[in-house]
């Protein structure tokens, strides 16, 4: 998975940490553990252990974040894919999106909530116990950490949980999911860019904040929140079209009354190389499927009296779409089903014919060329 290092599962769900993780550990191990070393008289190497105690609780603070967002998702039937650690945080990866934004919006805020609540536990614990200077020092480390994560994400732009919260209600105001992702990914790569130019003049001194890790950071909002963008307006386009529209333009359909004969010279010898026909009947209801490897168990002087009927097998595993279907749901079957392709029907069963993920990709293609012509 991308690199990533699956160290097992919580609560069902797959957790990984990404390479990066490892970097982001030693760095904080060794800047909390020095400023334990400054800060109190603890002896020898106990600093620096401590310090990657603490770098590891909050890392956990920022797993239970993740867990908020992926318990609220599982309650609604969502499956959670997986659980990753990496430079940035973590991230819970969805099987879906939820139904309504109704239900998005609580995702969304879950992780907060979470990280709010653990920024309460710690106040209160550091502010009503009387703990030693090294443990009262990582609590109010923790508190504040856990205030910073929920407050930055909910900065109201994609990919932070902010960003969702705001297509969740611009996808309540328009009726359009997709419509939420490209305004709130337009709104990310804003922060994108606007955290770039503030590190780049904190890198040169020119303003007295921001940073190389500022520039790091907008870099990672800027490419998301496009990257999302564009996945969003694709969407969109997928759903202006049906299933019908993205038909092959020589879809493999034939009709069971044909011969052997007559299905090699005007479907194989000289043709587009099918390896699989869909078998209609004098309807044009599929009955079943052909595969032109089978045409070698029959012999050639046996074709002219052999019909497709006779050799065909069951349409059992034919997997099909109604026409009026949209386009954006066809990708969403052909993904989350992991096929190459479906067979597109009428209400009353008609084959109408095959749609492919290259075939969509390339109508949408030739419908982005006309509109540019």
């Amino acid at each position: 998975m991308n690199g990533n290092i699956r160290v097992g599962s919580l609560f069902g769900i797959p957790f990984y940490v990404n390479p990066s993780w490892f970097l982001v550990l030693g760095l904080m191990t060794l800047t909390y553990g020095t400023d334990l070393a400054y800060q109190t008289q603890l002896p020898g190497i106990l600093p620096w252990i401590l310090g990657l105690i603490t770098s590891l609780l909050l890392f956990s603070s920022v797993l239970a974040h993740e867990l908020g967002h992926s318990f609220v998702a599982m309650a609604q039937g969502i499956e959670v894919k997986s659980i990753t650690l990496f430079i940035f945080g973590g991230l819970a990866a969805l099987e879906k999106e939820s139904k309504t934004p109704e239900q998005a919006l609580l995702v969304a805020i879950a992780g907060p909530l979470v990280s709010v609540l653990l920024f309460g536990i710690f106040t209160i614990i550091g502010l009503n116990f009387t703990l030693p200077l090294a443990l009262s020092l990582i609590i109010s480390l923790l508190a504040m950490i856990n205030l910073i994560l929920a407050v930055f994400n909910m900065i109201p732009g994609l990919p932070l949980d902010g960003g969702n919260v705001l297509k969740a209600i611009v996808w309540k105001i328009t009726g359009n999911p997709q419509k939420g992702v490209i305004f709130a990914g337009m709104v990310g790569q804003f922060f994108g860019w606007t955290a770039i130019i503030i590190g780049a003049l904190g890198t040169l001194n020119v303003i007295g904040f921001g940073n190389f890790w500022t520039v790091f950071i907008g870099w990672f909002l800027l490419q998301n929140a496009g990257n999302a963008a564009q996945s969003a307006r694709m969407e969109d386009k997928l759903n202006h079209y049906t299933a019908a529209d993205a038909i092959l333009p020589e879809s493999p359909v034939i009709k069971d009354n044909l011969t052997l004969r007559e299905f090699a010279n005007n479907y194989v010898i000289g043709k587009q190389q099918w390896r699989k026909f869909l078998v209609t009947n004098n309807l044009g209801i599929l009955i079943g499927v052909l595969n032109t490897d089978d045409l070698r168990s029959v012999s050639t002087m046996l074709w002219n009296e052999t019909l497709v009927s006779d050799l065909m097998k069951s349409k059992a595993e034919v997997k099909t779409v109604i026409d009026s279907l949209s386009l954006l749901e066809v990708a969403k079957i052909l993904e989350q089903q992991q096929e190459q392709e479906l067979t597109v029907v009428k209400e009353d069963g008609v084959v109408v014919g095959l749609i492919e993920k290259q075939g969509i990709i390339k109508f949408l293609q030739s419908k982005i060329t006309t509109a540019i012509s």
